[in-house]
């Protein structure tokens, strides 16, 4: 892959015009709403109730001034890689000798997701750490979503972002780095693993995010086996209408939620169902998840509509899709992953993947763990317990 000679690592400002947020007020108030579920749950999609109070929220009481002064009050930049505008926080740590760590954010997520694990990771003696524990942070925003530019040409897929951020770690002169990854960021931290880019020393996952393929070959002896069959099972045929519609038409559904708040808001959160009964207690009833408050959520959508990345975040999806059919079509299965392998189940994962299951991906597994609390998004809802994750996984990386 060549790369364009433009290596310049340019600072970046968020300052979004006052139109803008004026525009989006206008529209939210604009929304034409349909009549309430008739199911008394989810089962129908997200609840009006939920998607109303945000609205009430989101016009009369949210601050995005004080969502920009704090993403600016953070070392921000962007750089060109492979023709795509990249942007990434970068924190380094205090401690000389801290690990460099790039992180990879999700759908429906973004850098928000991952904002509160920074204190803990770069200044861990801080937050009931070690100086020994600290790691340089890097955050990359992927390409189509947030303060990246869109790819203008098909192929964005795992294999390529996880050569753009051993390029990006390269460029900023780290030569000795991990990388860790949920949901997206799982497939192309997984997909940088399988790359072993000179100077990446392991990899942490706490997404098996190639288990839909591979049902038939996962475990389903034990108990806990059977049950994250059962969890796997369910969201491919009851959660998995978002991930049908982005793998198979991502452009169709992004006229929609380029022109809706509203009707954006919705999809990002029909997720799935931990992930959206934690959002709507935490705008209805005003109970945060620890990181996951009312005003982080608010934040990450209104990232989305600001960006205009409901569609271009959506187009991974379409990328991860052909991926699989030609993999299934060449009957090839991929190289293995030639760095240390860590992974973490949270327990509200979308299924939390056994011991087993983990190594019948990664035969050579060099740490795993089941933490005792935390979903889909542990990052975001437990930055501190996520944060030790890392530590305890990436230890023995440090002297190698």
């Amino acid at each position: 892959m060549e790369f364009l000679s433009d290596n310049e690592i340019r600072p970046f400002r968020l300052d979004t015009p006052e139109e803008a947020i004026a525009d989006l007020r206008r529209r939210i108030a604009a929304t034409r709403w349909p009549t309430r579920e008739l199911a008394t749950d989810r089962s129908q999609g997200v609840q009006l109730a939920t998607v109303q109070e945000l609205a009430r929220y989101w016009t009369t009481d949210y601050d995005w001034r004080a969502f920009e002064t704090k993403l600016n009050a953070l070392p921000q930049y962007t750089t060109h890689i492979d023709g795509v505008e990249i942007h990434f926080i970068h924190v380094r740590s205090q401690h000389e000798d801290a690990l460099p760590l790039i992180m990879t954010h999700g759908w429906p997520g973004s850098v928000v997701e991952l904002l509160g694990v920074i204190g803990p990771l770069t200044d861990p003696t801080a937050h009931g750490g070690r100086a020994e524990d600290a790691f340089h942070l890097v955050l990359p925003s992927l390409p189509g979503y947030g303060f990246s530019g869109e790819p203008a040409e098909l192929g964005w897929e795992n294999g390529r972002i996880a050569r753009a951020w051993a390029e990006l770690m390269n460029r900023l002169g780290y030569t000795r780095y991990v990388a860790q990854g949920g949901d997206v960021g799982a497939a192309v931290t997984d997909a940088m693993g399988r790359q072993a880019p000179a100077g990446l020393l392991g990899i942490h996952v706490n997404l098996l995010s190639g288990a839909t393929g591979i049902k038939d070959q996962l475990p389903a002896e034990s108990a806990q086996e059977r049950a994250a069959h059962d969890a796997l099972n369910l969201f491919t045929k009851d959660g998995f209408g978002y991930f049908l519609e982005q793998s198979t038409r991502p452009q169709t559904i992004g006229y929609s939620l380029l022109d809706s708040p509203i009707g954006l808001a919705a999809w990002m959160f029909d997720h799935d169902t931990d992930s959206y009964y934690k959002i709507a207690r935490a705008l209805v009833d005003g109970e945060p998840v620890g990181g996951l408050t009312r005003d982080t959520i608010v934040d990450n959508v209104t990232l989305y509509w600001f960006t205009g990345t409901g569609a271009s975040s959506s187009r991974w999806y379409w990328e991860l899709g052909r991926i699989l059919a030609a993999a299934a079509a060449a009957g090839q299965a991929p190289p293995p992953v030639s760095v240390p392998v860590s992974f973490t189940t949270f327990p509200d994962e979308i299924w939390p993947a056994p011991r087993s299951w983990v190594e019948t991906v990664y035969p050579d597994l060099a740490y795993f763990n089941e933490a005792d609390r935390g979903g889909h998004f542990a990052a975001w809802e437990e930055p501190e317990a996520f944060s030790a994750e890392l530590r305890a996984a990436f230890r023995p990386l440090r002297t190698s």
